[in-house]
């Protein structure tokens, strides 16, 4: 018999971040975010997200063990900005059992009908920098720490349960070139030369905090338009900005500021840390702070994390100068591959910049929908 619960004590909570480590811990594709962040993730003290979201998480019990997990989060801003009534659910895991996946998803869209939610989606999290989307391409290959792994039967799972593609993100692998791309370059070059934009000569990071937070706030007006993207606050800036200082590597990030001294583009990227936060299990002690710093310094892929133009920008050569400065670093340092984040698959600007690489697109996960 499987029994749902929700997660009130740090005991269960403790059981239902480490779910996943468990589920995969002979999966040699699964990395795992960091504990701590994962814990934070749904700590009313520790995420200010809470001010305008309401979350439960539920854990899924046989026999007194945990068989599977589900959050379901009420994000009542992003309703308002889209007009709708939906449900977020996220941070789901489960055996491949009908009985399990049916529980958790009853406790997910019971939590929904009582808000009065005429919808459910999902995987998202509280914001569009959360871990998003269900893997249903890609599972022979290596995850990133920064989203989700899963079992090719959830999707199987999902579609007996109702639930149907609403939108797709796609991830590609970018093979660096063996030289510096002649045209990039050009292009590059092109966008400095007119005087109007300089990159900004960033070397320490006592440099970095003041931009970080410049970064959020163009981000806040790049991506309004995409799918589920709500603003981010003074507060959320605030904690998302303390999660990426520690990233920031001089070689691989970009800020661009045009001659009245806005931010107007942005690209951070740092080598991997997948499989260091895999040795530690998402533990930064006893060694995992070690392994990471290690890989920081020691690897030979990059993982893409954010890039942004100011919208008034946006179609000109901009990207090249990041791309260029980026790219130039890997090849200076031995990266052979870089992998992007999940870019939504109408997002054609964002798609289109890899075009001047030899690429793979190896993974797609998915938000999938069901009416209530």
């Amino acid at each position: 018999m499987i029994t749902v619960k929700e997660v009130k004590t740090r005991s269960d909570m403790r059981r239902f971040v480490t779910f996943p480590h468990k589920l995969y811990k002979d999966n040699p594709n699964y990395m795992p975010a960091l504990q701590s962040d994962d814990y934070a993730e749904y700590d009313p003290k520790k995420n200010p997200s809470y001010s305008f979201c309401d979350a439960k998480c539920f854990i899924a019990l046989k026999e007194g063990k945990v068989v599977g997990r589900i959050a379901a989060i009420h994000n009542k801003r992003a309703n308002k900005k889209f007009g709708n009534r939906r449900m977020r659910f996220t941070s789901v895991d489960f055996i491949d059992d009908y009985e399990v996946s049916t529980a958790l998803f009853n406790a997910a869209e019971g939590f929904a009908r009582e808000l009065g939610c005429t919808e459910i989606h999902g995987p998202l999290g509280f914001t569009d920098l959360d871990r998003e989307g269900m893997l249903v391409e890609g599972f022979d290959r290596e995850g990133q720490f920064i989203t989700y792994y899963n079992h090719p039967y959830y999707i199987d799972h999902l579609t007996k349960l109702g639930y149907v593609k609403d939108i797709d993100w796609i991830e590609y692998r970018i093979t660096t070139p063996d030289k510096p791309i002649e045209l990039l370059k050009k292009l590059s070059e092109r966008a400095l030369r007119s005087g109007k934009l300089k990159v900004l000569d960033i070397t320490k990071k006592s440099q970095v905090r003041p931009l970080i937070k410049k970064v959020f706030n163009l981000i806040n007006e790049t991506y309004d338009h995409l799918y589920g993207q709500v603003g981010l606050d003074e507060t959320q800036i605030n904690m998302y900005a303390e999660k990426f200082i520690p990233l920031i590597n001089f070689d691989y990030t970009c800020f661009i500021e045009d001659t009245e001294g806005k931010l107007v583009a942005f690209g951070i990227a740092a080598p991997s840390l997948g499989k260091a936060m895999k040795k530690s299990s998402g533990r930064m002690f006893p060694f995992g702070a070690f392994r990471l710093l290690h890989a920081l310094k020691h690897n030979d892929t990059l993982d893409l994390f954010l890039i942004g133009v100011h919208p008034d920008l946006q179609g000109s050569a901009v990207n090249a100068i990041i791309l260029n400065k980026v790219m130039n670093s890997a090849i200076k340092n031995g990266i052979k591959f870089a992998e992007t984040g999940p870019e939504l698959e109408t997002n054609t600007a964002v798609v289109a910049q890899w075009k001047l690489f030899e690429r793979e697109q190896h993974k797609r996960r998915r938000c999938f929908i069901k009416a209530l």
